[in-house]
């Protein structure tokens, strides 16, 4: 296992040879500027906010051709964590590393969002947005829905909490992947 970090590793400063942070380090300032407003306010939504709630409701639409309810209302928060794990892969595939350490805090932003929006799950005091005519299953309120179909309904918080944890790991295990980057690509060009 530590072999193969160790060639990742080695690709990557590779990779970083020649390349500019200029153009990479204000992706990197606005994720750790995401990352601190995220801290200080649990209902903050940062720019990307607007894309992500068009994947998330996408993802309804999606699902909905499957013909299971519960899958349904779940496909809006799998589509919403999916697409930035799928634009690290194919960044991965290309590869552009600053790009999928870029994708980790984009996946960061939506962890965010699903936490906030868990953590609702027993008040319901959010705005809620739909696609199409308006009619939804349940209550409209896709975490209230499925948390109280798992019988889970009573642990929103909780859950909501390790959605946090989560993001906040992998927005700043990026900013520091992002920074190690940079920090190389600066040393290859000295």
């Amino acid at each position: 296992m530590g072999e193969r970090i160790d060639a990742i590793r080695e690709r990557i400063e590779a990779w970083c040879e020649g390349r500019s942070a200029a153009v990479r380090a204000p992706l990197l300032l606005w994720l750790a500027y995401a990352g601190v407003r995220h801290l200080a306010d649990t209902d903050y939504t940062s720019v990307v906010g607007a894309l992500n709630l068009g994947i998330h409701e996408g993802g309804h639409l999606l699902f909905s051709w499957l013909g299971w309810d519960f899958l349904t209302v779940a496909g809006g928060t799998i589509l919403q964590l999916a697409a930035p794990l799928g634009a690290a892969v194919m960044f991965a595939r290309q590869p552009d590393w600053f790009a999928v350490s870029f994708s980790g805090g984009w996946l960061a932003t939506n962890l965010y969002s699903v936490a906030t929006y868990a953590a609702d799950a027993r008040e319901m005091n959010l705005p809620l947005v739909t696609v199409g005519d308006g009619e939804c299953l349940g209550n409209c309120h896709d975490w209230n829905y499925m948390l109280a179909a798992l019988h889970l309904l009573s642990l929103d918080r909780a859950i909501a909490t390790l959605f946090r944890v989560a993001a906040f790991a992998c927005l700043w295990g990026s900013v520091a992947a992002g920074g190690w980057m940079l920090w190389r690509t600066a040393r290859s060009r000295a």
